[in-house]
């Protein structure tokens, strides 16, 4: 029968989650920033993870599948400000680096498992972003299907600006991939130039990421190749930048859904905001397909 179980991996408290009917796992690490380490659909891994980055307490884990708030990216020096103070805030904000709670585990009705956890704010991360939040993500696998519904709820008593996001790291020695996207443009980090997408990207040799724009539909194939799985990513219509990113040398590589382009909070452009007591809802699902094939 599907089920969450609970077990140890290191010094961690993990949940696993099985759908028994597609032979689907999802593994979950609430201390180390609420986050999914491990996607296996059909009993197959597709997520990389660096497990020594994983079990060093103060490291940023390389893998798995981070969440990124407030913010997504970096800001410029660190830092930004905000009603004449000046605030600073790591890479990718403070949620990937904070211990979740568990809310609450179970198997639904239709035999999904689900996790329920939670991140509030505390007076640490007041001095980074002051904005009283609670943040609630409910991750169920569905049909072979790694689903994340969010909510982001603001606590405080005026509008808060966030660009939250996902850093899913995909298992892939092969970085000259086809994305497809409806897009029609990129930004490219690495030269800071806009320009045409084509329908293919080769990020091999890129020491930074680049970011599609101007996508309509919000979803994004593309394929792994070697393991002939076809993975498909659909996300909430806030997400309206795909951002595609490795290292390279290292058999991964990083297709992220983002609210908000790197550096917002500094320009304070295209933010999204929410209203006091109010809260932001979004949806992820990521899903793979068994092609049988090996380029």
């Amino acid at each position: 029968m599907s089920h969450v179980i609970e077990y140890a991996d290191g010094p961690y408290r993990m949940l696993e989650l099985l759908e028994t009917s597609t032979e689907t796992t999802v593994r979950l690490c609430p201390e180390r920033g609420g986050i999914a380490t491990g996607y296996a659909p059909g009993g197959k891994e597709i997520f990389y993870l660096d497990r020594a980055t994983f079990l060093d307490p103060n490291a940023n884990i390389r893998g798995g599948n981070p969440v990124l708030f407030p913010i997504s990216g970096q800001l410029a020096d660190g830092s930004y400000d905000w009603e004449g103070k000046r605030y600073a805030m790591k890479n990718h904000g403070l949620a990937r680096t904070s211990p979740w709670t568990v809310e609450e585990t179970g198997v639904g009705t239709a035999g999904e498992p689900y996790a329920v956890l939670s991140l509030t704010s505390t007076e640490e991360m007041l001095a980074s972003f002051p904005f009283a939040f609670k943040l609630v993500f409910t991750y169920r696998i569905q049909k072979g299907a790694l689903v994340i519904e969010q909510e982001y709820r603001n606590l405080s008593g005026e509008r808060m600006p966030v660009y939250p996001g996902f850093h899913p790291y995909f298992a892939a020695a092969e970085k000259d991939l086809v994305y497809e996207t409806d897009a029609s443009r990129y930004l490219d980090y690495n030269d800071g130039e806009v320009k045409p997408y084509t329908g293919r990207l080769d990020i091999s040799s890129l020491k930074e990421a680049v970011a599609l724009l101007d996508a309509r539909e919000p979803r994004i194939t593309f394929r792994l190749p070697g393991m002939g799985r076809k993975i498909e990513m659909e996300y909430s219509q806030q997400f309206r930048y795909v951002v595609i990113w490795t290292v390279p040398g290292a058999e991964f590589i990083c297709v992220e859904p983002w609210m908000g382009l790197t550096g917002e909070l500094n320009r304070g452009g295209d933010l999204q905001w929410i209203e006091p007591g109010d809260t932001l809802a979004a949806r992820l699902a990521i899903r793979a397909e068994d092609e049988g094939f090996a380029g």
